[in-house]
């Protein structure tokens, strides 16, 4: 699947079980490990953990298996890596507190 496919994918695997408030930041000129990364919240941490294995399961379905998912012990930010898209799904307030928008957004 090429990046945009994959981001595409991804947001309709969020959208599935209502993810929450999805932004897709497009990093590839400010890194080389993805082009894009999707932030995504979750309304609690069985959510966020839900959301993370959905994703992980259905990318994997897919033929692009996760490189990694960090994060489901506690389920406050789960981190499913799919190479060129990595996505970040994490409750309200830890997303609030570590805001990546503001960190990986446009300059």
């Amino acid at each position: 699947m090429q990046a945009e496919q994959l981001r595409d994918f991804v947001i309709d695997k969020l959208e599935d079980l209502k993810g929450r408030d999805i932004k897709v930041l497009d990093v590839h000129e400010q890194t080389d490990i993805a082009d894009y990364m999707v932030v995504c919240s979750g309304n609690s941490k069985t959510h966020v953990k839900s959301l993370a294995n959905h994703v992980a399961t259905e990318s994997k379905h897919h033929g692009v298996p996760p490189i990694g998912v960090e994060g489901a012990e506690s389920s406050e930010w789960v981190l499913v890596d799919l190479g060129d898209i990595v996505v970040h799904i994490m409750q309200e307030s830890i997303r609030d507190f570590y805001e990546l928008e503001k960190l990986w957004g446009p300059r």
